[in-house]
């Protein structure tokens, strides 16, 4: 998996930022675990993370219960190897119930390029199915889907 380094200008943060958001669209923990340095900490809304291992449990238990996953990412800032996100997700639980889940992440990456910290501050928002925006088949979201600047988010 190709990765981008630091230092960061705005096109390489840019497209590190769209890496990231189609390695979670992909919903396979292993392969997102791969560009996270092997002891990465993490905080994810209450919960501490540290390592691959840990990163691949939470991954998979959050795609078990999060269904249908499909996630946005937009660069917010950046510096030399730090880059900040925002970001909306939209999933339903095994019940029906659709979320529009709303966040901010601020990452910090290795001279290689592996993020080796990632905090997530992160809110859910109950909806209707008919109110949903994201619509593209499960997977990578198409070039010419609209971001969340596009679609009000």
């Amino acid at each position: 998996m190709s990765t981008l380094a630091p230092p960061f200008t705005l096109q390489t943060a840019t497209q590190k930022v769209r890496m990231a958001e189609d390695g979670w669209n992909s919903r396979d923990p292993e392969r997102v675990s791969l560009v996270y340095t092997p002891d990465s900490r993490w905080r994810n809304r209450a919960e501490f993370i540290t390592g691959r291992a840990e990163i691949v449990a939470f991954l998979s238990r959050k795609w078990a219960k999060e269904l249908d996953y499909r996630l946005i990412k937009e660069i917010w800032a950046h510096s030399d190897n730090r880059i900040a996100v925002r970001f909306a997700y939209e999933w339903h639980d095994d019940s029906g119930n659709w979320f529009r889940s709303y966040g901010n992440e601020n990452w910090e990456f290795d001279a290689q390029g592996l993020m080796q910290r990632r905090y997530a501050c992160i809110n859910d928002l109950p909806i209707k199915a008919v109110d949903r925006k994201f619509h593209w088949p499960l997977g990578r979201r198409p070039d010419d889907h609209p971001g969340l600047t596009d679609l009000g988010l």
